[in-house]
């Protein structure tokens, strides 16, 4: 048996750690006229011993910061400062490579730039220790919303907001407006807020939601955390995306709200609530422990989201989605930005993994091994464990609210039962890797055995080397023989004449090729032989079309029904199954599994000769009614693909024939007026006219029977007694026009067609319908015919035509479709470089943030669309200029999303795929601090703090040394807890004024200093701020045991890019308050270590890169992030100097090498007979290549040791510390321990080597600098 795992000990903090955030409050005025925020934030914060806290702030004027009461030093710098770089990227740019490497470039530097903190706040003068109340309200965690009338003229409201439960300042969300507040008439705890216009379908949709709220508390055994959930619904031009999640409150667009006349909208809108729901457990209140765990809680929310589905929408909604899902997932799992658990992954991707298509594949993955899971250990066990996190978080005594894979994969071995040899391989394979097995399945019935002899051949959705490569390097794996199988058995169920059996004798791993022996359980009678009728067909049909009923089997020789290959998807896995046609019949008339039913249909359709039985049997499926209806809908579009001249268009016919039957008068033979009671019904009947209009004849154009039937559907529509909306019936009759490939015949209903359009469009502006969704249909089906029919209409009529639907005053969807389909236009005629520039034109010309990112994703369509064409139009250096300033412009920055898609259209148009996976960073080139942020000219912008970097994961072998790769803290509660330093607690007073939710007012400086003038006095300027409301938020107080970081990040050591003055960034950390004994006041020691240095001394901006990768204990002991920007005028560079004891050095390394080759010499001879053993040849080269590494490390010590001995003579030496204008100071330049000391009135610099005897460590310098350098002169 084996041992129980040992409690996780509490690691201990080193006594450098950074800020600790004790509790924080937030007090804003809001003046809803002017779109202005006023107010100020204070923190309660446990001050590192260096004096000085690192935020993060962006968009912010501020006046003043204030500790204690008392007004101090700060320096404040926006990331995004608004450089030209047009003549940059002009010289630079010259074909869609370049340019897609220099966006590459700035997109990494600029996301690399934003970890760092860029508001300085010196807290060395005022370090008074106040207590901090760490009590909590009670056992039960709440959120409490108060409302306080003021007496001020105008009066204020004033909200105060207080959220009990300790949660990280990403999960505070604010929404500030006129909202209606709808309480749920079933659970007091819930409230729906909208906007007035909004309530009645606010009403109407939230009916459902106290349901999904019981089920998970019920299902996870536990209250909900937050005491309270609130909904808000925005317009969706106002909300940043469709869904944002907050603690306690998750702010939606109301483009998902419908009242009780809309049908389509409705299961959307229910998932999505519920999804939202299931992230205040699983995302905001539990949260991952580092960023490669983040998808863990992904998966958990969508598993609630399927519980959901599963008991509300019904089983087979649940599985239909499912096993969508996963063929999505199959077909792009195939690179390692897939990877879920991989380090190197999430470092690569910089957070953007979660963006576009790629996030959802992730999610879809994360949900389906979830899933996986869940079948080996059982639904029951999976539940406990869920119930096993949810308990553990809400511990009074102890809680833990992070949860990593690691204790995941414990939870499974310990609750859920699951051996560990199989978790062992499980994990590194499914998370920790990418790739989805592809199986290729064939049989044979041997009638003399009575056995089913299966052949499978299983590939890979990835590359075989890649993903083995990926697989190695994982630590945890101990598949390294190139097999790139997966842990456990596959089902293979098999349906014969006496029943269903299942066979879990599939393999997942071992050899590729595999023949498997499955006795079968039914045996035939022995049957006399009959001859084949007259003008019968092969596969058992005569001419009429008839097939035998009452003899389901494959062939009169077989038992066997039909076979299926994992039926209860356990694994995530693409199957190619080669079955008889009579087999695929029987699976999809007789199996009641929507998947099996589905799988039938893409096999059926997917036949290179079709007969008429196959067409009667998907016609037979699409009319029962019994039958789930998404699967009938793949049906009724897998009967119009097969339809051709070939089979006399039967599938045509059949369609024609179905829908008629339903909804046509047989008398009058016309349309009966609309009846949508049975949705089912009504879902099925609504996707018949697109099937109709998707299909072709020889000619490739549409029949005339086709345009003739979506013609009389759509001239003879009426809606009168249909107790529901018609609107998404019309817009899919209005969307088959646009599939409709129109030829002679056809073209005479041409014009009947359009003018049917028209009065839509005209309808639809008196009578606005539902999200504008009949006027979005028609602007899409014009784009369409305009482009399938340009050499018969001008195109310039109707770009004219679609034009004004741009207008402002429009909704927002109908001017996002417009804005689309002139971008459609203007491609299919002047091309894609034209179409770029028109994309440029409307993003500067789009106020709406979620607008930006529809039109940037549908600009970067057009690249791959492009990309894929036979055309090699050539896109000139003025687009691509354009492009790159826009990347890095202003209106970027405030838009993460678009900027992605920004990179993205870069790299495709480079023939690269659109993600910062894989991308050379060792190769892009380089943007140094003066093209990419102005020069810091601070007080202290040498003390930027950071987090401390963690070490290259050993499971990323192709990671570049240059790259430099964030990743979030291990830890997000948690950040210092330390007990060996004084825990100095102050209070921060932070205001911040004049900030407007326009981009553009709020970084009109680079550099706010508090120096001087009545900014130093603590002077205000009171303005009128016009009709005001206020909003005060008050965080909880935490305990040690529950700080929160301030960054909530761990940075990695980011590259150093210098500008011509040769500033040389290095680690700062070891922040230590001074003993009593020292009368020299506090001392900041800070150390970097190093093992690599790269200088440059005749180019002064070239970039000087220092690695941590050989750091001792002792060394990281000291190693928390914080940068030394140490700038000089004499251009001296680490490195660039000479000395005797480097003389020295060079003579002992004469000798020992002339040693060397003598006793090589000697080994050679001894040797001579073993030159053709490869043990020996790889002894050898291993050999080698350690005595080279230990050379290289020598070397690098030598000249490090010589350095600092250079600098120590040199000492007197005069050199800036900053920038600022008249403020010298002698600084020795080195990368080490720094102390600060503030009472002595002199700055000297004092460096010294200390350098471990016996260890390949790097020495460590120390730097002295006194106190002065923080006050004014």
């Amino acid at each position: 048996m084996a041992k129980p795992r040992k409690p996780k000990p509490e690691d201990p903090k080193p006594a450098n750690s950074g800020a600790v955030v004790r509790h924080q409050k937030l007090c804003l005025s809001i003046d809803t006229n002017l779109r202005r925020i006023y107010g100020y934030t204070q923190l309660e914060i446990e001050v590192p011993d260096i004096g000085i806290v690192g935020l993060h702030a962006e968009n912010l004027g501020i006046e003043s910061v204030l500790v204690d009461g008392d007004l101090t030093e700060f320096e404040y710098y926006p990331h995004n400062q608004g450089a030209d770089s047009e003549k940059r990227w002009a010289s630079a740019v010259s074909s869609p490579i370049s340019a897609a490497d220099a966006a590459a470039a700035a997109y990494v530097t600029a996301l690399e730039m934003e970890l760092i903190p860029n508001l300085l706040i010196n807290c060395c003068n005022k370090m008074q220790i106040e207590p901090v109340n760490t009590e909590t309200n009670g056992d039960q965690s709440s959120a409490e919303v108060k409302q306080v009338l003021s007496r001020d003229d105008p009066p204020h409201k004033t909200y105060v907001y207080r959220l009990d439960v300790p949660v990280t300042s990403q999960w505070i969300s604010l929404a500030v407006g006129p909202f209606e507040i709808l309480p749920d008439q079933h659970n007091g705890l819930i409230s729906h807020m909208c906007l007035p216009p909004d309530l009645p379908k606010l009403r109407n949709t939230v009916e459902f939601f106290h349901s999904a709220f019981s089920e998970y508390e019920q299902y996870l055994d536990a209250k909900f955390p937050f005491g309270s959930y609130k909904q808000v619904f925005l317009s969706p031009e106002m909300a940043i995306s469709s869904s944002n999640f907050g603690a306690s409150l998750s702010i939606l667009s109301s483009q998902v709200l419908f009242d009780e006349k809309v049908i389509d909208q409705t299961i959307d809108t229910c998932i999505k609530l519920a999804f939202a729901l299931a992230r205040q457990w699983f995302g905001v209140y539990i949260t991952p422990e580092a960023p490669n765990d983040e998808w863990l809680l992904d998966g958990l929310a969508g598993f609630l989201t399927d519980l959901f589905i599963k008991k509300f929408l019904g089983n087979n909604e649940a599985r239909y989605r499912r096993y969508k899902a996963n063929c999505a997932v199959c077909k792009a799992d195939d690179s390692g930005a897939t990877a879920l658990g991989s380090s190197f992954a999430c470092k690569d991707l910089y957070g953007t993994h979660s963006i576009g298509l790629l996030g959802n594949i992730r999610s879809w993955k994360s949900v389906a091994i979830l899933q996986m899971l869940e079948k080996q250990m059982g639904p029951d066990f999976f539940k406990k464990i869920l119930q096993a996190i949810i308990y553990r978080a809400q511990n009074t005594t102890c809680p833990v609210r992070s949860l990593s894979t690691k204790e995941f994969r414990h939870f499974a071995n310990k609750i859920g039962n699951l051996e560990r040899p199989f978790l062992k391989e499980f994990f590194p394979r499914w998370v920790g890797s990418y790739g989805c097995p592809v199986l290729r399945m064939g049989f044979s019935y041997n009638k003399r055995k009575n056995i089913i002899e299966l052949a499978v051949l299983r590939e890979c959705t990835a590359t075989i080397d890649s993903s083995v490569s990926v697989l190695n390097a994982n630590p945890d794996s101990e598949n390294h023989d190139g097999d790139i199988g997966w842990p456990g058995v596959m089902t293979v169920r098999v349906y014969e004449l006496d029943g269903m059996s299942d066979h879990p004798d599939l393999p997942m791993a071992g050899d590729a090729w595999q023949l498997l022996e499955i006795a079968c359980h039914s045996k035939l009678a022995a049957r006399r032989y009959q001859k084949p009728k007259k003008g019968s067909k092969p596969d058992g049909s005569d001419d009429n079309g008839d097939i035998p009923t009452v003899d389901m089997r494959s062939s009169v020789e077989s038992p066997l029904l039909w076979i299926r290959a994992d039926p209860e998807m356990e694994y995530l896995a693409e199957i190619h199954f080669n079955q008889p046609v009579q087999m695929w019949i029987n699976q999809l008339e007789k199996d009641e599994d929507v998947v099996a039913q589905a799988q039938a249909i893409t096999a059926l359709e997917s036949l290179p000769e079709l007969s008429f039985s196959v067409v009667k049997a998907l016609n037979n499926f699409l009319t029962d009614s019994k039958a789930f209806w998404r699967v009938r809908i793949e049906a009724a579009f897998a009967l119009a693909s097969t339809s051709s001249e070939e089979t006399d268009f039967t599938g045509l016919q059949h369609l024609v024939k179905f829908y008629k039957s339903r909804r046509f008068d047989a008398d009058i033979g016309l349309p009966k007026p609309n009846d949508f009671r049975d949705f089912p019904e009504y879902f099925v009947l609504e996707a018949i006219p697109r099937a109709v209009a998707m299909v072709r004849a020889a000619d490739r154009k549409s029949p005339r029977e086709a345009v003739e039937f979506v013609l009389q559907l759509l001239k003879y529509n009426d809606n009168n007694g249909n107790p529901y909306s018609d609107v998404f019936w019309l817009a899919a009759v209005v969307q088959s026009v646009g599939e409709l490939e129109f030829g002679q015949q056809s073209m005479v209903f041409l014009s009947s067609l359009l003018k049917r359009i028209d009065r839509l469009l005209q309808f639809d502006r008196l009578m606005p319908s539902y999200n504008g969704i009949l006027t979005t249909s028609c602007i899409r089906t014009l784009a369409q015919i305009a482009l399938k029919l340009s050499g018969f209409i001008h195109l310039d009529h109707v770009f004219e035509l679609i034009k004004p639907f741009r207008d402002f005053e429009t909704i927002w969807q109908v001017r996002i479709e417009a804005s689309r389909a002139l971008l459609d236009l203007e491609f299919h005629c002047n091309g894609i470089d034209a179409a770029l520039l028109l994309f440029i034109k409307y993003i500067e010309e789009e106020p709406s943030l979620r607008g930006q990112v529809k039109l940037g994703v549908h600009a970067m369509r057009l690249c791959q669309i492009q990309a894929g064409s036979v055309s090699n139009e050539d896109i000139k250096e003025t687009t691509l200029v354009a492009l790159l300033q826009l990347l890095e412009s202003r209106t970027a920055f405030n838009n993460v999303f678009l900027r992605h898609y920004l990179f993205c259209i870069l790299q495709v148009l480079a023939g690269r795929s659109p993600t910062l996976y894989g991308l050379p960073k060792d190769k892009l080139p380089r943007i140094g601090d003066v093209e990419i942020c102005h020069e810091q000219k601070n007080n202290f912008a040498a003390l930027v703090a950071e987090m401390k970097p963690s070490q290259p994961s050993a499971d990323n072998p192709s990671l570049h040394d240059t790259s430099a790769i964030p990743e979030a803290s291990k830890e997000l509660d948690t950040v210092s807890n330390s007990h060996e330093r004084k825990t100095a607690v102050v209070k921060i007073r932070v205001k911040q004024s004049a900030t407007t939710s326009k981009a553009e007012e709020a970084d009109n400086g680079t550099v706010e200093r508090s120096q001087g003038g009545e900014r130093s006095q603590g002077k205000h300027h009171d303005t009128d701020r016009g009709a005001t409301s206020s909003v005060s938020v008050d965080a909880p107080q935490r305990n040690s045991a529950e700080a929160v970081s301030i960054s909530n990040q761990n940075i990695e050591e980011v590259n150093s890019f210098h500008d011509h003055g040769s500033r040389i960034t290095a680690s700062i950390g070891s922040a230590k308050i001074a003993s009593e004994g020292d009368n020299f006041g506090k001392e900041l020691q800070c150390t970097a270590d190093s093992d690599n240095v790269s200088v440059h001394p005749d180019d002064p901006s070239s970039p000087s890169i220092i690695q941590d990768n050989y750091v001792d204990a002792e060394a990281q002991k000291y190693a928390s992030l914080q940068t030394l920007s140490v700038s000089r005028h004499d251009g001296f560079s680490l490195g660039a100097v000479d000395s005797p004891f480097r003389e020295k050095e060079k003579g002992k390394k004469k000798k020992k090498k002339e040693k060397k080759v003598k006793e090589n010499k000697r080994k050679r001879e001894d040797h001579k007979g073993d030159r053709d053993n490869p043990e020996y040849l790889e002894k050898k080269r291993l050999k080698k290549e350690k005595k080279q590494k230990e050379k290289e490390m020598a070397m690098l010590l030598s000249e490090v040791k010589a350095t600092s001995t250079e600098l120590r003579d040199k000492k007197e030496e005069p050199t800036s510390l900053t920038d600022l204008p008249g403020k010298k100071e002698e600084v020795d330049i080195s990368s080490a321990t720094v102390q600060l000391k503030p009472s002595d009135p002199h700055k000297v610099a004092e460096t010294r080597s200390e350098p471990k005897e016996g260890t390949s460590a790097p020495p460590k310098f120390r730097i002295k600098i006194k106190n002065k350098t923080l006050n004014k002169s």
